[in-house]
């Protein structure tokens, strides 16, 4: 600021010239200056100036903005002043709209600036290449300075976007910027981005747009979310009104299950915050978007559908019955909930089925009618009222069967403990308020639309008038009341009462000649209609006469001529003498060309200004539409054409009922075609089962096979180990030859063990009889018991102790005896070593007769095993024999089946049977080889 009050310092003198010179220096800085802080500061002072002397920077300084913007992007500061600067010149939202002539000033001033820099298409693309820089202070303003262009001069801008490489991609980007500020004015900036631009919609759409909308709603709190919610929801709808590829795109990307959250508010609401209700009142429209009339016909049906089956259409009955809800929110939930069932068959039943938290409970379109004819209502809540319980009965004559029997004398209820539709409406039709009037006689009227059997039905209607007067029928009373006229005094418009009724009267009598002859029959009815058309009545009466002269059309046009006094011809002479044809044809033309009638036949909601706007139906608009031209035709053609005409109608009517012979019989061959249809399904559905038993068994088969192949496998190596003490196999590790040699050697050992211990006790006798002999001799009986070799050694130890040779010396014997006491202590030694081996011997005896008794166990429990798989073997080969019998079962049974669909017409693919031959030649064979084993 300090630059700036330098420049404008000592430049008091001349008021009127000082701020455009200041500008026109800053300007000249900002072009010639090389250092960027001067350039900076000049841009900074052009910002601050901007604001009051917007039409002077705006004029010299644009240009130079737009060179910075080029040339000095590396400098995020003088960028983001540049930008500031030029959203000050082109934007209104600062200007102070003191006066009516300066807020358009300001609008022209603005539009001028925005023309001026998108001449140059360039600018646009370099500011969109600006939005990528992630610098606040670079892309904050440059997201306000797009917006304010697009408010300006939108479809120019949106052109230059739409063009530019990347350019709508690059603006989505914003939706996902983690600043709050820079993501929410993104929202502003692709609402005037997609206003009336179905290709910028559809690329926003399909950018991912629905996804990254619907998270904010949801992260912002839903309905109970603030502004926010309130841009994104109005982005939405620009994203999805009157596009029917971003409609299908909402829809298939499954988001309208998404929007149930959105109206989860029970009765027990803490408050209702204006924000709430500005929300909720926009999701509502947003609902209504993907239903409304004007779209497809399949892309409506289909959101309907959704809506039910996602349980939308009955969060919106639970606040259609909840109490404390806002006025202006209750009618738009009436509105939304009808275009949701409007046409539906399946969201009307349900919405028939919905009762109202009352006690006793009351069916909810009771109470919505209850409100329609209580004066006491406001207007819109009342219009809304009527246009569900329309939208409740259009292609529905389910619905509108049931609306009518609630006014046949068998079904009222006598004790008059409730109170029906059918009741409602009559109090409607014949009260004192007029809007009453004309409400009850339209919704009568759609109960009747389209549908000749409830026409003829309402005939049948009787109502009590007052005590002790014979009851009169509906269509007598209707009548009666018409032609009283402003005779009874009501409160409201002068001509609605006689509208509605001539309106419920017209529809009633089309396409029914019952319901003609009924009205003919009164012989008041033609005089009257015949009177107010031949009078010359104000501006205002024009519309009865109109309405009259097509009630009267109709009941020529559909006369059957079964009332002598009243033909086709006569009614045709009576408007030619007391009318005149011409002047008939002008009065029946007042309809069309009254101010209103174009209004209701745009749309199909009785959407009214005021009370007295309401005059015309929507169905209503449609029906003059189609008779208009017909009675014109009926009332000029003479007695002959009319002969012709019903000449031509006796044949035409020939040739439908020859038409609807064909026609029921083409529909009982339906039927039975459908039931054929149905047995086919059935059919299939059994052969499917049967296929799939089928090919469990089969794989059921396949796993005994297998498992009979491993038994196989197992008895075999069974049977190699039973052989195994001939063949060589092994047990517990011990080949057969190893026990035979074994067994051999036990017994070698045991005669061994015999020998060696009858040589021990042989030793020992010899060592007893030499310790004998030491003392006195061994005697000869010793010796005789010795064994020979025992007996020599003995006998030399005697013959070398007791007989001494001769000249030896007692020495020398001595000697000699202690070499016989050696030798004795040796044979001792000898045989304690003989009885230790023996006993080692008997050991080791003991332990491979163990090992014997283990083996022979061992072959025992191999034997009771191999029993046992025997056993299973036989149970399996029972099992496989019940399964193949079982399978040739299911074959026959297929093979039958087949047959029947063949005899049915159903075309049956023949399979290769050859594998499945080979297969059960596989197991045959599998089988004599296991009878063979």
């Amino acid at each position: 600021m300090n630059f700036l009050r330098g420049v404008m310092g000592g430049q008091s003198a001349g008021p009127q010239h000082t701020e455009a010179e200041t500008i026109q220096k800053l300007c000249d800085r900002v072009a010639s200056s090389t250092l960027l802080d001067d350039r900076r500061n000049a841009v900074r002072a052009l910002k601050s100036l901007s604001k009051k002397y917007r039409l002077e920077v705006g004029i010299q300084a644009m240009e130079h903005l737009i060179h910075v913007l080029q040339t000095d992007r590396s400098d995020s500061e003088i960028i983001a002043y540049a930008l500031d600067t030029l959203y000050n010149i082109i934007s209104n939202d600062e200007e102070e709209e003191v006066e009516e002539n300066s807020t358009r000033q300001s609008e022209d001033l603005g539009s001028q600036f925005t023309e001026i820099f998108i001449k140059q298409p360039e600018n646009v693309t370099l500011l969109l290449s600006l939005l990528e820089e992630f610098d606040f202070h670079v892309r904050w303003p440059g997201v306000r300075l797009l917006t304010s262009l697009l408010k300006q001069l939108g479809p120019p801008v949106q052109q230059i976007i739409l063009v530019s490489p990347m350019g709508v991609s690059k603006l989505m980007d914003l939706l996902a910027d983690s600043r709050e500020i820079i993501r929410n004015d993104g929202v502003l900036l692709l609402q005037a981005l997609t206003r009336s631009n179905g290709a910028i919609q559809k690329i926003v759409a399909f950018e991912n747009a629905f996804e990254r909308l619907l998270d904010i709603i949801t992260e912002e709190g839903n309905s109970d979310g603030g502004i926010v919610v309130e841009d994104c929801l109005i982005l939405l709808q620009n994203l999805l009104k009157n596009n029917n590829s971003n409609q299908n795109f909402f829809k298939e990307g499954s988001y309208i299950q998404r929007m149930k959250a959105w109206f989860e508010v029970g009765d027990e609401n803490p408050g209702w915050s204006a924000q709430k209700v500005t929300n909720l009142h926009l999701m509502l429209q947003l609902v209504r978007v993907l239903v409304s009339p004007t779209n497809p016909p399949g892309a409506t049906s289909s959101c309907q559908k959704a809506m039910f089956q996602c349980g939308l259409l009955q969060q919106l009955c639970t606040i259609l019955m909840a109490t404390g809800i806002p006025a202006d929110i209750l009618t738009e939930t009436i509105n939304t909930v009808s275009e949701v069932i409007r046409g539906c068959q399946v969201n009307q039943d349900y919405f028939a089925s919905v009762n109202a938290p009352s006690n006793p409970p009351r069916p909810a379109i009771v109470v919505l009618l209850m409100s329609m004819v209580n004066e006491r209502q406001p207007f819109v809540l009342r219009c809304a009222v009527l246009y569900c319980f329309q939208c409740f009965l259009y292609k529905n004559e389910k619905g509108q069967g049931e609306i009518v029997a609630t006014l046949l004398p068998s079904t009222i209820d006598a004790t008059g403990n409730s109170v029906s539709a059918g009741q409602l409406l009559c109090g409607g039709l014949f009260s004192t308020d007029s809007l009453s009037n004309w409400c009850a006689a339209v919704a009568l009227a759609h109960a009747l639309q389209g549908n000749a059997t409830q026409k003829e039905q309402l005939l049948r209607v009787q109502l009590a008038t007052s005590i002790g007067n014979p009851p009169v029928s509906l269509l007598q009373q209707c009548t009666n009341i018409l032609s009283q006229g402003d005779k009874i005094d009501r409160r409201g418009s002068k001509i609605q009462t006689r509208v509605g009724l001539l309106m419920l009267l017209c529809t009633w009598l089309s396409n029914c000649p019952i319901a003609v002859t009924h009205f003919l029959h009164n012989s008041a009815n033609v005089p009257f209609l015949t009177g107010q058309i031949a009078e010359n009545l104000g501006e205002e009466e024009q519309l009865v006469q109109g309405l009259c002269a097509l009630l009267l059309g109709i009941s020529i046009y559909f006369n059957d001529n079964s009332l002598e006094n009243y033909t086709k011809e006569k009614l045709k002479q009576l408007i030619e003498k007391r009318i005149g044809k011409e002047n008939y044809i002008e009065k029946l033309g007042f309809i069309s060309k009254h101010e209103l009638y174009s209004r209701a036949s745009q749309k199909p909601q009785p959407n009214f200004p005021s009370p007295e706007y309401m005059i015309f139906d929507h169905e209503f608009t449609k029906l003059v539409k189609e008779l208009e031209g017909v009675i014109t035709k009926a009332i000029y053609k003479s007695s002959e054409e009319d002969k012709k005409e019903e000449e031509v109608k006796k044949t035409l009517e020939q040739h439908d009922n020859i038409v609807t012979h064909y026609k029921n019989m083409i529909r009982e061959q339906d039927l039975q075609l459908e039931e054929l249809k149905q047995q086919v399904s059935t059919l299939k559905c059994q052969n499917e089962q049967l296929q799939t038993a089928v090919t469990q068994q089969a794989s059921q088969i396949q796993q005994h096979k297998d498992q009979y192949n491993l038994l196989k496998v197992q008895l075999g190596k069974d049977n190699h180990h039973q052989g195994s003490h001939s063949d060589g196999a092994q047990v517990n590790g011990i080949q057969p030859e190893e026990i035979s040699r074994l067994r051999e050697e036990i017994e070698e050992l045991r005669s061994h063990q015999v020998l060696l211990q009858s040589q021990l006790a042989e030793k020992d006798t010899v060592i007893e009889n030499l310790r004998s002999s030491q003392v006195s001799g061994m005697s000869e009986q010793a010796l005789a018991t010795c064994s020979p070799r025992d007996a020599e050694q003995v006998a030399e130890l005697k013959q070398a102790k007791s007989v001494p040779v001769e000249g030896e010396s007692e020495l020398v014997t001595a000697a000699k005896t202690t070499d016989v006491e050696g030798r004795l202590s040796a044979l001792l030694q000898e045989t304690k070593e003989l009885k230790n081996e023996i006993k080692a011997l008997s050991e080791e005896r003991t332990a491979i007769q163990k090992q014997l008794d283990s083996s022979n166990s061992t072959i025992a429990i191999l034997q009771t095993e191999k029993d046992k798989l025997y056993l299973e073997v036989t149970d399996s080969k029972k099992e496989q024999d019940d399964l193949l019998v079982l399978l040739a079962d299911q074959d026959q049974k297929i093979l039958s089946l087949k047959s029947k669909l063949k005899d049915l017409g159903h075309p049956v693919e023949e399979e290769d049977e050859s594998g499945d031959q080979e297969d059960d030649d596989d197991e045959l064979d599998d089988g004599d080889r296991d009878q063979d084993i």
